[in-house]
């Protein structure tokens, strides 16, 4: 079985990040293969603080640590805060880094997407996370930006993502995740080709 973790880098209740990440799952359910998909709120993590660390990490941050820890890959839908990615995301990240040499990031794949009620869906801050992602030692799964713009648009009446251009891109998203999710472990080998199917979106 592969286990996906879901990480929305928005709190909000009426989140767009959020609405994405469900529309992800759902595309993995309808999908016959054997996945098991959770997800990892981050909003009880409590500010990196080197001297929590040093003195036990808290109960939220050691749930996280486990949670990435025993998955194949991860998918963080992010939106642009000033051009950035929002600081409750950036602060998980930099817990999960933690402790050196030992982050349950290292060589994890990692897919990432973004949505906002702008034109650009929040594209803006996809560098800096991926910038992130690699200095924590991640696998960034290999595929063309995924931006939702105007997803407050795109929502149907019971607020959930369901038009065909936004489901065709996050299932080219979902399918180079899978196939970066069961890749040989770093050093062991090549690893294998992603889908053939995948474009650019910005949808």
């Amino acid at each position: 079985m592969i286990k996906l973790v879901l990480i929305s880098g928005s709190l909000r209740r009426g989140s767009l990040n959020s609405a994405a990440l469900r529309a992800v799952r759902r595309i993995i359910e309808d999908m016959p293969v054997d996945v098991e998909v959770v997800s990892l709120p981050i909003g009880r993590i409590p500010f990196y603080d080197g001297d929590v660390e040093e003195a036990g990490m808290t109960a939220a941050v050691e749930a996280a640590r486990a949670l990435v820890a025993d998955a194949d890959a991860l998918v963080i839908s992010t939106p642009s805060y000033n051009g950035a990615v929002s600081g409750v995301l950036k602060n998980a990240l930099d817990w999960l880094s933690r402790p050196y040499g030992a982050s349950p990031l290292t060589d994890k794949a990692v897919a990432v997407l973004s949505a906002s009620p702008g034109g650009r869906g929040a594209v803006d801050a996809q560098p800096a996370l991926l910038t992130v992602l690699r200095t924590c030692g991640a696998f960034v799964v290999e595929h063309p930006p995924v931006a939702i713009g105007q997803a407050d648009q795109r929502l149907d009446r019971h607020g959930e993502m369901t038009d065909p251009e936004i489901l065709d891109a996050l299932r080219g998203l979902v399918g180079a995740t899978l196939t970066a999710a069961t890749r040989p472990a770093r050093g062991g080998g090549r690893r294998s080709p992603l889908s053939e199917r995948l474009r650019t979106v910005s949808v």
